[in-house]
């Protein structure tokens, strides 16, 4: 397995590769990055991996405390480090909009927005916008996000000259959704809910709104990619909804699992590597290009989904 795990694939990396190996050699001096969910596992060791290799990276962060205290670790193991936290509850439109204008503040560019943060499997919980919590963070939050924060991003391209990039962190989950996909009709509905197609759906949304974004993209000629990608199975919090899991996986973790190291690489290979330079609407895993589902790849429901998102957003009072 672990021989099977270690095998190269086409960039030279491989389930076994660490954050620091796919990004080693690369200076990402000047460019700015924000990552959300930066406060534990995958999130904060991306953090600082693109504060390792000399970005500006700015923590979109629910739990501020927590988010100081990933920032100053950052900075006792990179003196040089720039880090910096902003407030993001990605579960509310209202926090989004308000992390946006936060950020825009501060004046900076923007080269690089890694859509990390998420939640899983949780019981049936509406947000404050009334919509299903899983949905509303794992996808509303972040949809919402990289449309405010395009215009920012579009001029630090114009400015610069260098691409800009858009990840979104997905799963492997996405491939067992609901039946049909995303439950246009049911979204907010607890009848026939099931908490982990709920998270596949979410994780299907990401990869829908990554190819969508995309098409978008180049249509306009903007030098800005938009990307997928699966992290691979990693031992976080992520089942601490699920008690018994998180210890099942917890046992087994360290022999079939990987460690935060490496599922920190596939976020930071797509976000830094230049051997993907223009590569847009693509889906990856373990450093690699990957096969997404035939859903995944489906442009009507990408389109429907990207028309379902607005809507839900401008039914909020929140904006």
């Amino acid at each position: 397995m672990w021989w099977f795990r270690s095998r190269k694939g086409p960039s030279g990396f491989s389930a076994t590769s660490t954050a620091e190996e796919v990004t080693q050699g690369i200076d990402g001096s000047g460019l700015t990055a924000i990552i959300t969910g930066a406060t534990s596992g995958i999130g904060a060791e991306t953090a600082r991996v693109l504060a390792l290799r000399g970005i500006h990276v700015v923590m979109g962060v629910r739990n501020m405390a927590a988010g100081k205290e990933v920032q100053e670790s950052i900075r006792k193991q990179i003196p040089n480090a720039k880090v910096d936290a902003l407030e993001l509850d990605l579960s509310s439109i209202a926090s989004v909009a308000a992390f946006a204008s936060n950020f825009k503040g501060l004046g900076l560019p923007l080269n690089l927005l890694i859509n990390n943060a998420g939640i899983m499997a949780t019981p049936f919980v509406l947000s404050k916008d009334n919509i299903e919590l899983q949905f509303a963070t794992n996808h509303i939050g972040h949809f919402l996000l990289t449309n405010l924060m395009l215009e920012t991003m579009k001029s630090t391209v114009r400015e610069t000259g260098k691409e800009g990039r858009v990840v979104n962190v997905s799963s492997r989950r996405h491939k067992f959704s609901y039946p049909e996909g995303i439950r246009f009709e049911k979204i907010n509905d607890k009848s026939g809910y099931n908490c982990l197609s709920a998270y596949g759906q979410s994780k299907l949304a990401n990869v829908l709104h990554a190819n969508e974004l995309a098409r978008h993209l180049k249509e306009e000629g903007i030098k800005i990619t938009a990307n997928s990608l699966h992290p691979g199975a990693i031992a976080t919090d992520l089942f601490r909804h699920h008690p018994f899991v998180e210890g099942f996986m917890n046992a087994l973790g360290k022999h079939v699992m990987k460690n935060v190291q490496q599922g920190a690489a596939t976020t930071c290979y797509v976000a830094l590597h230049p051997n993907i330079k223009g590569v847009t609407g693509a889906y990856f895993a373990d450093s690699n290009i990957s096969l997404a589902s035939s859903q995944a790849n489906d442009t009507e429901l990408a389109k429907k989904l990207w028309n379902l998102s607005l809507d839900l957003i401008h039914q909020s009072k929140s904006l």
